[in-house]
């Protein structure tokens, strides 16, 4: 037993001398078939473990068949060896690294359950409880420990438990909230301290910074987040700066959290309950987090049955919840469980927070992947899941889908426009694929066009954000294979007069044949660019703009309309002002144009922009040949 200050050592032996026993006489309270409880992640109290794996070793014949769970263990699992297989049998309820091998072979098990509905389950004894290793703060003067970076289930399995032998360590932080039991409720204490452990995941990389620069895109100033854990997450909340007066609700507080409140970026100031306090129920981080969330009234750890309710996630107006999959079908399932038959995580509390989030007043979910695994060999977007893999996700809980190739919004799509959406944001290299595979399953057109190879790749670098002279803000964007409904929504909102202007032609129909011609662009041949009005869930496309390049004489053949509402506010001026500086950049000497004579407004915008121009025409057309000018 030790105790970095011997006074406390002295202080505790002389307020609980009946607690503080040797530790072969306390591992003696646990009998042969016990359910042994170990505290979650960070909050392990490795020192009692090991001492009681020694205890075993010693004594072999003390405890058989004990089952030992957790919610999930980031440090020591010395029970899951298979020497241990007639004294303990270990039982997870969401898999880590130390345990995944033993549960796949069979040596231990999985419970998939939500988290939020644990409690109750050990409070009904469904689960019960014989004994619970926890790790606590030293008392107060009152006698109140804290459960410090582990209140999740842990308080839960405090009081239900027969037997508690609490590891007081000098280094665990008092916590605000739900975490505190008092040293009557505890049958043994163990002093010893040691370094918490702590979860510092690798920095991210570029993949990984695209995914947080691309769901930063979504979040607004005011949401209400939840984040997981992992080097995804902290890229995430490290693309948040500059964002304001964002709240916290989550399972999980991590270092990336932290850093927010510190910078006053999460200030919770606008969420409608526990208005003021960043609300989680376990923390895994370094010590710098442990030490700022020690006796801090402006964070609370709560009861995971709290924290995890979506009915409680629900009463937040904007609640994000953003999470990470292994794997998704282009319906929108997705499994963070498993891949195939292998047990690899769980179903977590992922799954209560994006129920509740999509429960909540304007709450949106977002589901975050790298497109590979294995070193880029296999996509994670795939035609449909695994045999085997458990649907941790259904095709309704999920809003935005990120990948480092960009954003696909599925809320309130159909099949086709999923498996299209998804595809788009696919690694390129497994595009071509998908295409075949969703068009064999009839989950997109039979006759769906697809350019494959560098040429049809999106080319993000020339998305841009333009102001009119109006000061309408524009979104000017690459056309995304993805885009036909968007177009189809444009073309058909267009007046007849407009429709005629655009393509001289009386045809007003404007059927999925010929909006491919549209959406599925060869980059290196054509560019066509969308000028569009981003709505919090939506785009609105007011301006379509594209030119196609001329071999021969090395110019391009420009067009472009803009929806009859948002005429005359600069949006053309805006588009042509564009499409001018690609083609510039490009080396293209000029444009050509059809132009009707009647057409007025366009032939004064070519007029306007200071081309040299050559017009050749008969009554109705003008063919106009558009030279750039040296600059």
């Amino acid at each position: 037993m030790i105790l970095k200050n011997n006074k406390e050592l002295i202080e505790l032996k002389k307020k609980y001398p009946k607690k503080l026993t040797p530790e072969h006489e306390v591992f003696k309270h646990i009998h042969r078939g016990d359910r042994i409880f170990i505290s979650t992640g960070c909050g392990e109290p490795q020192y009692l473990v090991n001492a009681l794996i020694d205890y075993v070793k010693i004594h072999p014949k003390a405890i058989f068949d004990a089952e030992v769970f957790h919610v999930w263990t980031l440090g020591v699992a010395p029970y899951t060896d298979q020497k241990f297989e007639y004294n303990f049998r270990h039982n997870s309820f969401f898999i880590g690294n130390n345990t995944r091998n033993a549960i796949n072979e069979g040596l231990a098990d999985y419970t998939p359950i939500f988290l939020s509905q644990l409690p109750d389950l050990i409070n009904r004894k469904i689960v019960p409880v014989d004994v619970a290793l926890i790790q606590t703060s030293l008392p107060d003067n009152n006698g109140y420990m804290s459960l410090g970076i582990s209140v999740d289930i842990t308080k839960a399995a405090v009081e239900n438990a027969l037997v508690v032998i609490a590891q007081v360590n000098s280094n665990m932080p008092r916590v605000h909230g739900d975490g505190f039991i008092h040293a009557d409720d505890i049958n043994f204490i163990v002093p010893h301290d040691e370094a918490l452990l702590e979860y510092d995941p690798k920095a991210p990389s570029k993949i990984v910074q695209y995914i947080g620069k691309y769901v930063a895109r979504i979040i607004e100033d005011g949401d209400t987040i939840q984040v997981g854990y992992g080097s995804l997450p902290n890229a995430i909340l490290s693309n948040l700066q500059n964002k304001k007066h964002i709240g916290i609700h989550t399972e999980l507080l991590g270092d990336g959290v932290i850093d927010l409140i510190r910078k006053g970026i999460v200030d919770n100031t606008n969420k409608k309950i526990n208005v003021g306090k960043t609300i989680a129920t376990f923390c895994m981080g370094t010590k710098k987090t442990y030490e700022y969330i020690h006796d801090n009234p402006a964070i609370e750890f709560k009861t995971i049955d709290y924290t995890n309710n979506p009915l409680v996630i629900a009463q937040h107006d904007n609640m994000t919840a953003i999470n990470s999959a292994l794997e998704i079908d282009l319906t929108g399932q997705a499994t963070a469980e498993s891949i195939g038959k292998t047990f690899y995580s769980g179903i977590g509390g992922q799954a209560d927070f994006m129920r509740g989030a999509v429960l909540a007043r304007r709450g949106k979910t977002i589901l975050t992947l790298q497109s590979t695994a294995k070193n880029g060999k296999v996509s994670r977007i795939v035609p449909f899941l695994k045999e085997g893999a458990g649907v941790t996700l259904n095709r309704g809980d999920i809003h935005y889908v990120v990948t480092e190739y960009g954003i696909a919004y599925l809320h309130g799509k159909n099949i086709r426009e999923r498996a299209m959406e998804l595809i788009s944001i696919a690694h390129p290299k497994f595009r071509p694929k998908l295409i075949q595979e969703a068009k064999k399953s009839n989950l997109i057109y039979k006759d769906q066009a697809f350019i494959s190879g560098k040429s049809g790749e999106y080319p993000e670098r020339l998305e841009t954000y333009r102001t009119t002279k109006i000061g309408l803000e524009i979104f000017l964007r690459p056309v995304k294979i993805s885009d036909e409904p968007l177009l189809k929504e444009f073309f058909y909102s267009l007046s007849d007069n407009s429709l005629y202007r655009r393509f001289i032609s009386v045809r007003l129909d404007m059927p999925h044949e010929r909006l491919q011609n549209f959406a599925i662009i060869d980059y290196t041949k054509e560019i066509l660019i969308l000028a569009v009005i981003l709505h919090k869930e939506t785009e609105e496309i007011v301006g379509v703009g594209q030119y196609g390049v001329s071999e021969t004489s090395h110019t391009a053949e420009i067009a472009f309309v803009v929806k009859d509402d948002y005429q005359n506010k600069g949006i053309g001026t805006e588009l042509l002002s564009y499409l001018t500086l690609l083609a510039r950049r490009q080396g293209l000497l000029g444009f050509t144009a059809e132009v009707l004579i009647e057409n007025k407004p366009m032939l004064h915008l070519f007029e306007k922009m200071g081309f040299d121009i050559e017009r050749r025409g008969n009554e109705d057309v003008y063919e106009l040949k558009i030279i750039f000018k040296e600059k």
